[in-house]
This record gives structure tokens, C-alpha cells and sequence, in this order.
């Protein structure tokens, strides 16, 4: 791209474009209105492609699973009716550390004072800047030609160091604005410097593994998000420890990997792997966040004077806390002389079973088959995407040797179908496969229309159950039942596409095999019983309707 901040007509939309370029977006997810219609109409003269989604929290779903894989991503949308629908998808990507910029109109500074009475105000026209400020790292109004650049900057830089959504709004008489005075350099923020490993907790640590029978790592999310992976490996190599995820963490190891032993989550998981970690004498958690859903809804029973906890710059075990840099430490772990420990009591993982090369039987198709399914089918030219429910919990008895991607801590339902449109736009040699329930996609499976308009083929898997299988078993009521929808005719709505009705084993088999050699979209319906859940959702519904008064 030709720089634009040296040309005297560089305006504050061109140079945001421009930096937005620079940092890898190649895609802007959004719905344009008025107040935002002149940076739409720059961006689609520029270097990257405008993706129109049908709904603005479906955009920021797909700028969320975009950013995942790129690095950053970026949704654009008009003030108050746009920006508000915005609020639960960037909320979302706050919690899950997922590195979002969203860029929004606004009502020009001039016409306010003219008029206080501007369709789309709420309240009062700073509410929607306030909102954002509660759910990004950082965040600006940009009213000052003078000061835009280095506010631009500053938010994006923030937005990179942190791998947490930031926030611009541009009203719209200051979008085609040029300042007047000499284009600043980009200017990136001194970021703290991270101190190295204090000896003395380097040789707690060491002390811990070489003294420990059957050490054994938990990798989560930070370990993806912050590129570690490769060091967490070194660490489990170079010692012979076994690997275990977190549920938020899944795929963040391969799950291919020889070491990997399947997903800890308390009660909820596979209870050789619960028995495995919680016996442990020495647990080496790397990048876990302490969640409800990642302790299985705290069945977890982990002895803090066993645990090595590194997460977030800091490093916490027996009760001391040092805040270093976390890629130093597992440098100098990796490094360290450490004893290597006996593999044969590790509990490798066993499958749940997979049938995709025998599905013969005309038996009803069930949850559990579906997982044993996928297992055998996916693979690296795939990236599995599942929302919240048994799309998300099944997947803890089942390994993916593909990209898992997933809510799994703010769980937001309507995730997985937008995010496949980011995830495929972010890795256009990978097919997405989509599960989600039916409830989930009547939340937002209308972007599967986006998907095809711009090319995209997802796989997507819509388990009916007629409503919301999760909340079933805690409490259940009509409030719980869904409106009845013909998910495999969607195709023909769209005008694109492949759709299946599946009731049996066989017919689930062979939507897979034709939905793999098709280049289009895909639905496959897969018609469950009504209280079909896999045996991780009975163990999470359990755990949960303790907390539910009935």
C-alpha cells in the first residue's frame, strides 16, 4: 500500500485505513449507515474488502474469530442502533482476550449544538463512548484533526500489547478531516518491560518438577493467544511431562501431540484425566484461566501447595507471586536441568470412539455419534467452530486433529456460524465445520448468506433438539422450546448450497462424505430426541442446577 500519512490530503479515515492495513487486516466486518457512510466509502476505495454482514452483533462474531487467527480484527458500524447491537459480541472478545478494534460514526461535533434532538441518541450522545470504555482496553472520540493520528495509534497499539478489544468513534464531520500541521510518525507506546525470572523462583519451580512422581502441564488459552506453544512443547519434551488442556484452551496443544493426555475440566471431563491432574504432585498450569466452566463449574480439586500457576506476567507457587515475563520463564524451565520422568503411567488419550468409516447401522443418530463422528472426520484442512451447549461440552470427550474454536468462557450462543466467515476469510485454505444448536442458530444463522455471497463454504451442523438442551435438565418448561424450523431448506432460500435431513447413523455418514466433496455451503439437520445430551452436558447440568433455585 502506498503510505498515505506524508500526502498533505491524508485524512483521519485514510490514515486509519492505512494503519489498520499495515497491522494484517485485509477484512472489515459491518453494516454501514449515515454516520459512518464516509469511512465506508474510503474503505471500500481502499485495500481492504468491506464484508457486509446481516446483523452487527454477526459482524462483530466474525471480526472476533477473525482477529483469533490474524491477529487483529476490526468491525465497523454506525452510531447507537449499530454500535449498541455490538455491545454483547465485543464483551465477549474483552473476556476472551481476543484483539477487536471497532470503529464507529457518530454525530457530527457541529450539528449536535445545532440540533439536540439526532436520530439514533439515546440519552446523551457520549453514552455509547462510555459504554465501550467498560469493555475495551482503551478508547477515543476523535474531534481533534491535530491529535487524531497519535490517538489512532495509541488506541491500536494498546489494543496489539494487550490482545484486548479498543474503541474509535469518528463523528462524521472529523472523517474526511485533514490536519493541518505535519503528519506524525506512527508512535508505539513504551510498553513496561517484562522483568526476567528471579532466580530464587526458578529454583522452586525446578525443585517442584525434579522432586514430583508424576508432574503433568494444563495448557490454556493464554498459551495460543500470547504464542507460546512452542515453549510449553519444549518444557513437556524436554522433561517428559504429560499435557492436558483446559476447555478454553482446547486445540491450543495439538491434540495430536504424543504427550497430550485429553481435556482437564474437573468433573465434567474424562475421569481418568480429572484423576490424572488432580493426584498430580506437581501441576504446572501455563496460560489456565480460573473460570467456572474450565474448573467444571469448581469440581476441580487442585492443591494450591502442588500448583506452579504462570499466567497473565506472573508466576504464583507456594504461596509467592512474581511478576515476570512468562516466555523467560519457560525459556530458562526448558533449559533448566530437569529429570525426565517415566511416561508409561500417563493416561494417553482414548477416544470416544470413531465411526466415520463404518456408518452402515440405521440406528437413530445420537449426540455422542455425532462427536465420534467429527473425531475420525476432521482434520488440518479443517477448523471446528462450536457454540455454546453440547456443540462446546460434547467436544471435551472428543480430540479434533484440526483448530478448535469456541466461547468457552463468556459463552455467547449465535457464535459459531459469523465466526466461521471470519475464520475462513483469516485462512482461506481451511474449511470451517460449524456446530451449533438449533437455538443457537436461529440466533444468527442468517450469515450463512454471508458466507455464501462471499464465496465461503462452511460446513454447518444444527443439532435439533427443538430448544435448549442445556437448560432442560436444570429446569424445564416451554420457556426452553424453540420455534420449528426446516434448517435443511435454507439452501434453497439462499439460492446456494447443499441441505440435509438426517435421522440415522447412515444418513449422517453420508451427508459428511457429500458435504466434504462439495464446494458450496452446507446444512446437515440432525433431528435428536428431545433430552439427548452427551454425558459432559449431563455432568455440567448437574453441577449447575445446584446453583439454580427451583
Amino acid at each position: 500500500m502506498v503510505a498515505l500519512r506524508n500526502n498533505i490530503e491524508c485524512s483521519i479515515s485514510d490514515y486509519l485505513i492505512e494503519r489498520l492495513y499495515e497491522e494484517g487486516v485485509r477484512y472489515v466486518f459491518g453494516i454501514p449507515g449515515d454516520y459512518v457512510l464516509s469511512f465506508y466509502n474510503k474503505l471500500s476505495k481502499g485495500p481492504i474488502q468491506v464484508v457486509n454482514t446481516c446483523d452487527e452483533q454477526g459482524a462483530g462474531f466474525a471480526a472476533d474469530a477473525y482477529a483469533r487467527i490474524n491477529g487483529l480484527g476490526a468491525v465497523c458500524v454506525t452510531y447507537g442502533v449499530g454500535g449498541l447491537k455490538l455491545v454483547n459480541s465485543i464483551a465477549q472478545a474483552y473476556a476472551e482476550i481476543v484483539p477487536v478494534l471497532v470503529i464507529s460514526g457518530a454525530p457530527g461535533k457541529a450539528e449536535r449544538l445545532k440540533n439536540p434532538m439526532l436520530h439514533h441518541k439515546a440519552h446523551r450522545y457520549e453514552d455509547q463512548l462510555k459504554i465501550f470504555e467498560r469493555i475495551t482496553v482503551s478508547s477515543a472520540e476523535l474531534t481533534d484533526p491535530e491529535t487524531a493520528y497519535s490517538e489512532i495509534d495509541r488506541v491500536l497499539d494498546t489494543i496489539l500489547q494487550t490482545k484486548r478489544p479498543g474503541y474509535i468513534e469518528i463523528p462524521r464531520d472529523m472523517a474526511l478531516a485533514v490536519p493541518a500541521n505535519a503528519r506524525p510518525k506512527k508512535i508505539t507506546i513504551a510498553k513496561a518491560p517484562c522483568p526476567d525470572t528471579p532466580p530464587e523462583a526458578l529454583d522452586i519451580a525446578v525443585s517442584m518438577i525434579n522432586s514430583a512422581q508424576k508432574p503433568v502441564i494444563v495448557a490454556g488459552i493464554e498459551v495460543e493467544r500470547y504464542g507460546l506453544v512452542e515453549r510449553v512443547l519444549a518444557l513437556a519434551w524436554r522433561s517428559n511431562i504429560p499435557i492436558a488442556s483446559s476447555l478454553f484452551g482446547k486445540t491450543a496443544i495439538p491434540e495430536d501431540e504424543s504427550l497430550y493426555m485429553g481435556t482437564y475440566a474437573g468433573a465434567l471431563g474424562r475421569e481418568d484425566v480429572k484423576d490424572y491432574v488432580e493426584s498430580s504432585d506437581c501441576i504446572i498450569m501455563i496460560g489456565v484461566h480460573l473460570t467456572d466452566l474450565n474448573l467444571g463449574i469448581y469440581t476441580s480439586h487442585l492443591d494450591p501447595k502442588r500448583l506452579i500457576y504462570i499466567a497473565n506476567g506472573r508466576l504464583a507457587l507456594v504461596g509467592n507471586e512474581y511478576t515476570l515475563s512468562v516466555y523467560d520463564l519457560l525459556d530458562r524451565l526448558a533449559s533448566a536441568n530437569l529429570r525426565r520422568h517415566d511416561p508409561s503411567h500417563i493416561p494417553y488419550f482414548q477416544n470416544v470412539g470413531r465411526f466415520y468409516d463404518n456408518f452402515s447401522s440405521d440406528e437413530k443418530i445420537t449426540v455422542t455419534r455425532v462427536f465420534q463422528a467429527l473425531s475420525g472426520l476432521l482434520d488440518g484442512e479443517n477448523m471446528f467452530l462450536a457454540d455454546p451447549g453440547d456443540a462446546l461440552f460434547g467436544s471435551i470427550e472428543a480430540s479434533f486433529n484440526c483448530s478448535f474454536i469456541s466461547p468457552a468462557y463468556y459463552a455467547s450462543l449465535g457464535f459459531a456460524v459469523p465466526a466461521s466467515i471470519g475464520a475462513q476469510l483469516a485462512r482461506p485454505e481451511i474449511r470451517p465445520v460449524v456446530l451449533t444448536g438449533d437455538g443457537s442458530f436461529q440466533m444468527t444463522g442468517m450469515e450463512l448468506a454471508v458466507a455464501a455471497r462471499y464465496g465461503l463454504n462452511p460446513i454447518v451442523i444444527v443439532l435439533n433438539n427443538m430448544g435448549y438442551g442445556t437448560e432442560r435438565p436444570m429446569i424445564d418448561g416451554v420457556f426452553n422450546d424453540v420455534a420449528e424450523w426446516r434448517y435443511s431448506k435454507i439452501p434453497e432460500v439462499l439460492g446456494t448450497g447443499m441441505g440435509f435431513l438426517i435421522k440415522t447413523e447412515r444418513e449422517f455418514g453420508e451427508a459428511l462424505t457429500e458435504a466434504k466433496s462439495y464446494d458450496g455451503p452446507c446444512i446437515l439437520e440432525v433431528l435428536l430426541e428431545k433430552n439427548d445430551i452427551s454425558v459432559p452436558l449431563q455432568r455440567l447440568c448437574k453441577n449447575l442446577s445446584k446453583s439454580i433455585g427451583r
